[in-house]
């Protein structure tokens, strides 16, 4: 048995002089970078500035796009119409992730009897990528009402979910499909050894990691998908650009299609940044960092 007397003072991990030099170093750097890089930001951005306001036009643009009473006479209006360009972006998001999950899944399943709908839905993804959306929008918003269809929507604001579901349904697919494709067939060997079904194995260990991957993509997606919520305007929704037209037709001013832009810009902005966030994650985590 040991002599407690003869016990030596266990070893102490402490990060030694050189590594701590190193991260005063690293961070002295990271904040010398974010100095330069703001205050560039600043000069570059006052100068544009500058040589704007000092243009021999800026009055008439200031007087016709940057009027302070005709967008604060504008506002409430333009808002209220934008609540509707928030419910289309919600409802469409939804129908345009199942659409795009089930013609994704249906493409990458192995099985000779799908081949029908394998066939439908090559046909719907090339078909509605290469037409304008707001082709279909047009299509739809007008050609549906005009079949008499029994059961067919009528409404407005169904005819621009389901024109928008249609076109980004379509690009939605393809890119969970590539995610699909690129989980490793080891991942599919495993599931299946573990005794799970082809469905089990696409659902518990395939799809989780495949939508992790694809997450940024998808995100730029419902960025877009946020603005092109506009272009329903040309079927007669009142959103807000519609609302900002018919009050700039009116009073012969443009300062609310800037008013209706402001609120497109702050919408779109917090998730193109989470956007960004996902991707330099999903980078790091790649790397090991």
């Amino acid at each position: 048995m040991a002599d407690p007397g003869d016990e030596r003072p266990r070893a102490q991990v402490t990060p030694s002089a050189r590594q701590l030099d190193r991260e005063r170093l690293r961070r002295r750097r990271s904040l010398t970078r974010g100095a330069v890089a703001a205050l560039s930001t600043v000069v570059v951005l006052g100068v544009v500035a500058l040589v704007v306001v000092r243009s021999p036009g800026w009055d008439r643009v200031q007087a016709t796009y940057f009027n302070r009473n005709d967008a604060l006479a504008a506002l409430p209006d333009v808002a209220s119409a934008f609540l509707l360009n928030i419910r289309l972006f919600l409802v469409a998001e939804v129908l345009i992730l199942v659409v795009g999950l089930a013609v994704a899944i249906v493409r990458v399943i192995p099985s000779p009897a799908l081949a029908p709908l394998k066939v439908i839905a090559v046909l719907y993804a090339d078909i509605f990528r290469g037409t304008p959306t707001l082709l279909i929008v047009l299509l739809v918003g007008f050609g549906v009402p005009a079949l008499n269809l029994t059961g067919m929507p009528t409404s407005l604001f169904w005819l621009g979910v389901v024109a928008l579901t249609l076109s980004y349904g379509a690009y939605v697919a393809e890119v969970i499909r590539a995610g699909i494709l690129s989980i490793h067939p080891t991942q599919w060997a495993s599931g299946r050894a573990l005794g799970l079904t082809y469905g089990q194995t696409m659902r518990h260990i395939v799809l989780p990691q495949a939508i992790r991957r694809v997450a940024p993509p998808l995100l730029n997606d419902f960025v877009s998908l946020q603005k092109d919520t506009a272009l329903l305007s040309t079927i007669g929704l009142v959103e807000a650009l519609r609302a900002a037209n018919v009050i700039s037709s009116r009073d012969f001013v443009f300062t609310p299609l800037v008013v209706a832009a402001v609120f497109f810009i702050v919408a779109t902005i917090p998730l193109a940044r989470f956007t960004d966030y996902l991707t330099v994650r999903s980078l790091r985590r790649e790397n090991g960092l």
